[in-house]
C-alpha cells in the first residue's frame, strides 16, 4: 500500500519587477546577482529567490526583470518591510538613481503541482 503524505503550507512570493536602462544594465545585473539578492536572502526572511528576464519589448526601452523572493507567511514579509526593506531599497536607489523603475507585488501561492 502506498501512502502519500500531503503537507499543507502557505507561501508568499514578494515579486519585484524592475526595468533597467541599457546604459547601466550590465553593472546593475552584476550588482543584483552578487550583492543585492544575497543581501535580501541574508535577512533570513526568504528561503529562495528567482530572477527572470521578462520577454517583452518595452516602449520605454531598457530590459525588464522579475525577482521573486519566497517567504513562508505574510507575517515574515511584513517583518521584512519593517526591518530591512528601506535600507535595501536605498542601496539600489543610490547606485542607480534615475536609471530604473520598479514596482512590487505580493503573491499568495494557492497550489503547486
Amino acid at each position: 500500500m502506498n501512502l502519500i503524505l500531503h503537507l499543507t503550507f502557505f507561501m508568499y512570493i514578494y515579486n519585484v519587477t524592475i526595468n533597467i536602462e541599457d546604459s547601466v544594465h550590465q553593472e546593475w545585473l552584476k550588482w543584483m546577482k552578487e550583492i543585492h539578492i544575497p543581501d535580501v536572502l541574508a535577512t533570513g526572511k526568504f528561503f529562495n529567490a528567482k530572477m527572470c528576464k521578462v520577454l517583452v519589448d518595452e516602449e520605454m526601452g531598457g530590459t525588464t526583470y522579475s525577482v521573486q523572493y519566497s517567504t513562508p507567511d505574510k507575517e515574515t514579509l511584513e517583518r521584512y518591510y519593517v526591518e530591512d526593506a528601506d535600507q535595501l531599497r536605498q542601496d539600489g536607489a543610490r547606485l542607480f538613481a534615475g536609471k530604473f523603475v520598479a514596482f512590487r507585488t505580493e503573491l499568495e501561492v494557492i497550489s503547486e503541482h
